[in-house]
C-alpha cells in the first residue's frame, strides 16, 4: 500500500511539473519546434500519462461485489434494504430488464439474480427455514425404525408388457380396461410373496408402481423415479431397447435410483436375448454374469416364466438398501395420483412414506386440508390404517391436491388448515412474482414474433395425465402459432369453462372427463368447440391438425420446365409473343410462367399459347424450340430465362 501511494505521488508530481513547463513554455517566446523535437516532446508526455494510467490499474484493489443473502421471494422494499441501495434503484434496474414493480410488490429469486450484477451485488439462496414437511423425513425416531416394504416402479417402453407383469403377479387384468390397451394414470398396488426359494423371503411385501410406457406420458414416468426405491425396466426381447428404454435408463441414472432389468418375451420365437443385453451394456446397464453390478432377469409375464426369481431379486437388493421407517411417527406420504370422484369429492391416491395413517386424522396436502373421512387400499377396499410404503386412496380433503404435493397428518385440524394455507400463500407468491418477469421484444425478436393463437381450456381427469398433457403440448413444433393453456383443472367439463372460452376465443379440450349439461347447452348456443378424448396420444394428434387448420396454406412451386428467351415476336396492343428454346422439362398452355434477367426475377404471368413453326400445340417437350404467348406488354428481353412452374396450395402439417 505505502509503495502504491508513493509511486502515485511520485508519477503525479512529475506529470504536474510537466504541464507546468509546457503551460509556461506556451507563454514565452520561443522558436518553432521542429517537427522532430515536437514529435520527442509529445513522446515524453505520453509516456508519463501512460506510466500513471498504468500503475493505477495495476494497483488499484480488486472490485469486490456485494454478497447479499435472498429467499425465494422477496418485496422490492426488504432487496433495498437488505443491499443497502435505494429503493429507486433496484426500481429502474428492474425496469430496465422489462419487470414493473412498485416498492411493495414481490420478485422471485431469479429476476433479483438478473439485475444483481448490474448492481454490483453477489446474490445468493437463503438458507429458509423448510416447511414442516421438508422436517418431517430428518425427524424420524430412529429408535423405533424397522424394515418397510420397497416400493418398485415397473417401467419401460410402451407394449414391452409393463401391465402384464403386473396383471400376473397381482391376478388381475387392468391392461383391458385402459383406453387403447395402454396405462394411461400413475396406478400403485402392494403384493405379497407367497412363495420363495429362499424362505427369508416367503410372505414379504412389495409396493408396485405402473406407470405409463407411451411417449405422451414422460413426465409421468420421471416422477416414477423420483417416488421410487427401485426401478425394475422391463425390456422386450423382441424389440431390444427402444426410446423410452433409454428415457427411463436416464431418468434412474439422474435420481440416482438402482436399476433391476426384466426381459420380457423370452418365450417369443423371434425372441434376441443376447442381443437385448449387448444393448443395454451400451447404456451402462451391465449384467453381473458379463462383470457388471446389473441384475438382469429374463422373464415372460404372459406366461410367469422367471417372476418369482424376479420378485426375490427385488426383496434382496432391498434388503441391501436396508429400508426402515418408523410406523409410530405421524403420518407423512406424496400424492401419486388425485382426481374428482362422485359422491366422494375429491380424492387422492398417496403412498405412505413414514409413520401411519389412520382414518379421522388430520392432514394437510399442499394447499389442501381436512380430516381423512374414507380410508381404503388399491382395491378400493376399506381399511382403518396404512403403514410405511402402503399406497392408499384417501378422501375429506377441502380441495384437490397436485401430483407431489406431500402429506403430513397432524394432531389437530387447525395445525393442518393453518399449514395448508401458509403453503398455499406462499406458493401464489412464487406464482405472481415469478409472472411479472417478462422478455422485452426486440426488433429482430418482432420479426419471429408468432401470428397465430391457439387458446384451450384443458381438463382432463387426473392431475397426473393433466401434466402429461401439458408437457407434449409444449412439444409441438410450430413456428407460426402459440398454443395457449387459458385455463386447466381437473373434473369435468363445466358452464363456467365453456364461459370462458367463450371470452378468449378458446377451444374446450378434454381428458376422459365428462360434459356437464349447463356445459353442452352453452356451447351449443354460443358455438364453442368442446371436445374429449380417451387416448392421450389421438387428443396431441388432433390439436396438431386443428392448429394446421387455422395457418394459411403451404405454398408450393412445383418446376416444370426452364429454357432461354432467344427472340421476341411480337410486341403490341393485340399481343406479346416470345420465342425461346426449352433446356429442361417442358412447357404447357395454362402453366405459369416466371422471367430472370441475370438470376433476379422481373416478371411472372400465365402461358396464353404455345406455338411449334407454324402449328399451335398444347405443350412443348425438352430440346425443341417454341414460341409462347403472354399477356399484352409483358416484361421480357431477349436473353432472359425461364421457368415455367404450377402452383400447389398444401396443408400445413404440425409435427
Amino acid at each position: 500500500m505505502l509503495y502504491r501511494t508513493i509511486v502515485e505521488a511520485t508519477l503525479c508530481v512529475n506529470f504536474l511539473i510537466y504541464l507546468y513547463i509546457e503551460d509556461n513554455m506556451a507563454r514565452l517566446p520561443r522558436r518553432k519546434l521542429s517537427k522532430k523535437e515536437q514529435k520527442a516532446a509529445d513522446k515524453v508526455g505520453d509516456s508519463v500519462k501512460e506510466n500513471l494510467s498504468r500503475v493505477q490499474r495495476e494497483t488499484a484493489a480488486p472490485i469486490v461485489k456485494k454478497r447479499i443473502e435472498l429467499p425465494r421471494i422477496v418485496s422490492v422494499k426488504d432487496f433495498a434494504e437488505i443491499s443497502g441501495l435505494p429503493v429507486t434503484k433496484i426500481i429502474t434496474e428492474l425496469m430496465k430488464s422489462g419487470v414493473l414493480a412498485t416498492i411493495n410488490e414481490t420478485i422471485d429469486f431469479e429476476t433479483a439474480s438478473i439485475i444483481g450484477d448490474d448492481l454490483g451485488l453477489e446474490i445468493v439462496p437463503k438458507e429458509e427455514a423448510e416447511a414442516k414437511e421438508a422436517v418431517a423425513a430428518e425427524q424420524v425416531d430412529k429408535k423405533n425404525l424397522v424394515p418397510r416394504p420397497p416400493v418398485v416402479t415397473i417401467m419401460g417402453h410402451v407394449d414391452h408388457g409393463k401391465t402384464t407383469l403386473l396383471d400376473n403377479i397381482r391376478k388381475a387384468h387392468v391392461a383391458e380396461g385402459e383406453s387403447g390397451g395402454i396405462t394411461q394414470h400413475i396406478t400403485a398396488y402392494q403384493v405379497t410373496l407367497e412363495r420363495a426359494k429362499n424362505k427369508n423371503l416367503k410372505n414379504r411385501t412389495i409396493t408396485f408402481i405402473d406407470t405409463p410406457g407411451h411417449a405422451a406420458f414422460s413426465a409421468m414416468r420421471g416422477h416414477g423415479t423420483a417416488i421410487t426405491d427401485v426401478v425394475v425396466l422391463i425390456v422386450a426381447a423382441t424389440d431390444g431397447v427402444m426410446p423410452q428404454t433409454v428415457e427411463v435408463i436416464e431418468a434412474a441414472k439422474e435420481n440416482n435410483v438402482p436399476v433391476i432389468v426384466a426381459i420380457n418375451k423370452v418365450d417369443v420365437p423371434d425372441a434376441d436375448v443376447m442381443k437385448t443385453k449387448q444393448q443395454l451394456s451400451e447404456h451402462e446397464l451391465i449384467t453381473e454374469e458379463w462383470g457388471g453390478k446389473t441384475i438382469v432377469v429374463e422373464i415372460s409375464a404372459k406366461t410367469g416364466q422367471g417372476i418369482d426369481d424376479l420378485l426375490e431379486m427385488i426383496l434382496l437388493q432391498a434388503d441391501l438398501m436396508d429400508l426402515k421407517a418408523n410406523p409410530k411417527d405421524e403420518a407423512t406420504g406424496i400424492v401419486i395420483e388425485s382426481h374428482m370422484q362422485k359422491g366422494a369429492g375429491a380424492m387422492a391416491l398417496v403412498l405412505i412414506e413414514n409413520g401411519t395413517l389412520r382414518k379421522g386424522d388430520p392432514v394437510a396436502i399442499g394447499s389442501s386440508y381436512g380430516r381423512i373421512r374414507i380410508l381404503k387400499d388399491t382395491l378400493d377396499k376399506p381399511i382403518e390404517s396404512a403403514g410405511p410404503s402402503f399406497p392408499v386412496n384417501i378422501a375429506g380433503l377441502k380441495s384437490l391436491p397436485n401430483f407431489g404435493d406431500r402429506l403430513l397428518a397432524f394432531t389437530s385440524e387447525k395445525l393442518a388448515k393453518e399449514t395448508a394455507l401458509k403453503y398455499q400463500k406462499s406458493d401464489v407468491k412464487i406464482r405472481v412474482a415469478t409472472a411479472k418477469r417478462y422478455g422485452t421484444e426486440t426488433a429482430e425478436g418482432e420479426k419471429d414474433k408468432k401470428k397465430y393463437d391457439f387458446n384451450i381450456v384443458l381438463k382432463s381427469d387426473v392431475h397426473g395425465s393433466l401434466e402429461a398433457i401439458k408437457k407434449l403440448l409444449g412439444e409441438i413444433d410450430s413456428q407460426e402459432a402459440t398454443i395457449n393453456i387459458i385455463s386447466e383443472g381437473v373434473g369435468s367439463i363445466s358452464e363456467s369453462d365453456v364461459t370462458l372460452a367463450k371470452a378468449t376465443n378458446a377451444h374446450v379440450i378434454g381428458f376422459r372427463v365428462k360434459r356437464l349439461d349447463a356445459a353442452k347447452k352453452i356451447a351449443e348456443k354460443e358455438k364453442v368447440s368442446i371436445q374429449t378424448f380417451e387416448i392421450i396420444y389421438e387428443l396431441i394428434d388432433k390439436i396438431k391438425k386443428d392448429i394446421a387448420a387455422i395457418l394459411p396454406l403451404e405454398i408450393i412451386e412445383e418446376e416444370l420446365g426452364d429454357g432461354e428467351v432467344l427472340a421476341i415476336f411480337r410486341d403490341d396492343r393485340k399481343g406479346f409473343v416470345a420465342g425461346g428454346k426449352i433446356e429442361k422439362g417442358k412447357l404447357s398452355v395454362g402453366d405459369e410462367i416466371k422471367i430472370f434477367q441475370n438470376n433476379n426475377e422481373k416478371y411472372r404471368a400465365k402461358i396464353v399459347s404455345l406455338r411449334r413453326e407454324k402449328s399451335e400445340v398444347k405443350e412443348c417437350e425438352s430440346g425443341s424450340e417454341c414460341g409462347f404467348g403472354l399477356p399484352i406488354g409483358a416484361n421480357v428481353a431477349v436473353g432472359d430465362t425461364f421457368t415455367a412452374f404450377k402452383t400447389i396450395r398444401k396443408e400445413r402439417v404440425i409435427k
